[in-house]
């Protein structure tokens, strides 16, 4: 697996994914129905911030985007966001793109990575993040309209660098 700055050229392969994640409504409150160019903006950072693409095979199977959790006094503290097709997961393709923002962010100096907003019922995605080093340091109840279970918690989760 090869883990690369994404391109402006990446994004259709990337927009299928992330249309049908959003679709599924399990992970993020992002806008629904965005089209290719709508959704552009919502995923391909600009600097100071980064996305990245795993490439399979000479395909896209995952993404993440990267920066600053917040500009001026907050922007020592990094965040990250992480899309994985889903006919891929599973396969530590997401491991493989946190440890990169780990990396990155260690790179680029930030002292330490928050998820500001990762649903309490994404248990992949808690183990994963908990497995990496991240710990739940607060939870907004019924902040997350999810399809199955209905109003559930977003975790902030942080990791020092």
């Amino acid at each position: 697996m090869e883990i690369r700055i994404a391109t402006d050229e990446d994004w259709p392969s990337i927009y299928p994914f992330y249309s049908a994640i959003m679709a599924e409504g399990r992970t993020y409150a992002f806008p629904e129905g965005q089209s290719l160019d709508g959704a552009k903006p919502w995923w391909m950072e600009q600097p100071p911030g980064r996305t990245v693409v795993a490439v399979v095979d000479g395909g896209i199977v995952g993404s993440a985007k990267m920066g600053p959790n917040k500009p001026g006094r907050g922007s020592h503290i990094g965040t990250g966001s992480f899309l994985v097709d889903p006919a891929h997961q599973g396969k530590g393709i997401g491991r493989r793109l946190g440890e990169y923002v780990i990396e990155w962010s260690r790179e680029q100096g930030f002292r330490g990575i928050q998820f500001n907003a990762v649903v309490e019922v994404n248990e992949p995605a808690v183990h994963l993040w908990k497995s990496l080093g991240f710990e739940v340091v607060g939870t907004a109840p019924l902040a997350f309209d999810h399809p199955d279970a209905g109003l559930v918690g977003q975790h902030m989760m942080f990791r020092p660098l």
